[in-house]
């Protein structure tokens, strides 16, 4: 390891980073208010309101002590060499098994030490503060099953993927260039299979029965002209009570799947109201927008990266005596953490936008928009979500708005109904 100008740049952005997500945690956990905001009052009472809070402060406790764990852990790993231990060893064992197989095995040996530590942390989130508050329904054995699984499709997925990049990286001329596209070509394949081939590795999803709530929603698609090929209910319930609703597919093949402890908490024109919010985003081509911008950003990085491949400097910084693709893809991936994290900063700005804007849509389409404000504030209560996040804390790390706000901004919206 040398102390260079690329170790002390990383070390101080790492550090930085760290303590300005701190400060924003502890700003949140000081914004928490005794009283119930005034459009929350009618569906939270107190109890559930401190509850909220208790929640928000056991989750932010356990952030901060992983935030600190992880920190620490790159720090020793780094400082007694351990990138550049992990490469001679990986080296030896592979012997003339050739870069490619080296480069697969040191990126999955750092990924599944990585994952094993994060373990605990997991444990102790569903086990003790997801169990305490009356949210998990997740087995040991489910628990295991899940890890496995993830394990295994990121293996099968993930290690011809890297094997791609490290060969094309290591043959082809503007190799940035054919790595941005391989990866956005696997991207959206795996986005349009997801629904069919990967969901249900974990989750069961039963056709949505027929019904009132079915011909509702079929209606509003329909209004909405929105290419609606499937309703289903997913068991989200074996796992959690908390709800949700979402979207997948690609172009004609628009899905809808609603976990089945939404079906069971909101009425039916709260689900309708949901589905509008959802079609919203896709007519006001949010989607579209966040594939365009996703793409770009991923080819910026792959450009940077490719300027920054085998950088001498950098594997000193790190200790690591050889130079290879492999490992510069490790390196790389620490030194754009700050970056990506300014990046993540604009993108859930974006995403806030888009958030009004699909609530503003529901309200318009539905004619109702107490309908999604009613779904808003059910959801808020029954996840126990914090009501008085502070604004630097949003900022930072919410993709959706503050509830109190799109609650405030549906109460603005004509009723028609």
């Amino acid at each position: 390891m040398q102390i260079n100008a690329w170790f002390i740049v990383i070390v101080l952005a790492l550090v930085l980073l760290w303590k300005i997500d701190l400060f924003a945690t502890l700003l949140n956990l000081k914004s928490l208010g005794p009283e119930i905001p005034e459009s929350f009052r009618d569906v939270i009472d107190q109890e559930v309101y401190e509850r909220s809070q208790e929640y928000t402060r056991a989750k932010a406790v356990l952030g901060i002590g992983e935030g600190i764990f992880f920190l620490v852990v790159l720090f020793a790993f780094w400082c007694l060499g351990g990138f550049g231990w992990l490469d001679g060893e990986v080296r030896a064992f592979v012997g003339n098994g050739g870069p490619i197989l080296a480069g697969i095995v040191y990126i999955c040996v750092l990924a599944a030490a990585l994952g094993l530590l994060r373990l605990p942390f997991d444990y102790y989130e569903t086990f003790v503060i997801e169990e305490q508050f009356g949210f998990n329904r997740t087995t040991v054995a489910l628990w295991i099953a899940d890890i496995v699984k993830g394990a295994a499709l990121s293996f099968v997925i993930g290690a011809p993927l890297l094997a791609a990049l490290l060969w094309i990286f290591e043959t082809v001329p503007m190799a940035w260039l054919w790595g941005w596209i391989l990866v956005t070509v696997v991207s959206l394949l795996l986005a349009y299979v997801a629904p069919t081939w990967i969901m249900p590795l974990f989750n069961k999803f039963e056709p949505l029965p027929d019904g009132s709530l079915r011909r509702s929603i079929e209606a509003m698609a329909k209004q909405c002209d929105f290419p609606l090929t499937e309703i289903s209910v997913m068991d989200g319930s074996k796992r959690s009570a908390k709800s949700n609703a979402f979207f997948t597919g690609f172009g004609k093949q628009k899905r809808i799947a609603l976990f089945d402890t939404l079906v069971a908490k909101q009425t039916e024109e709260e689900l309708v109201g949901v589905l509008a919010h959802e079609i919203g985003h896709f007519k006001k081509g949010h989607l579209i927008k966040s594939l365009v911008l996703g793409t770009v950003t991923t080819g910026v990085m792959f450009f940077l990266l490719g300027w920054m491949m085998n950088n001498r400097s950098l594997f000193d910084a790190f200790g690591v005596k050889e130079t290879s693709i492999y490992v510069s893809l490790v390196l790389f991936g620490i030194v754009m953490t700050p970056v990506n994290d300014v990046l993540a900063i604009a993108g859930n700005w974006l995403s806030r936008k888009h958030e009004f804007e699909a609530d503003a849509f529901a309200a318009e389409v539905t004619r109702n928009p107490g309908a999604m404000s009613g779904a808003l504030r059910k959801l808020s209560r029954d996840n126990l979500s914090n009501l008085t996040p502070h604004p630097f804390y949003v900022f930072l790390n919410y993709t959706h708005p503050p509830v109190v706000e799109r609650v405030r901004a549906l109460e603005l919206s004509p009723d028609e109904g």
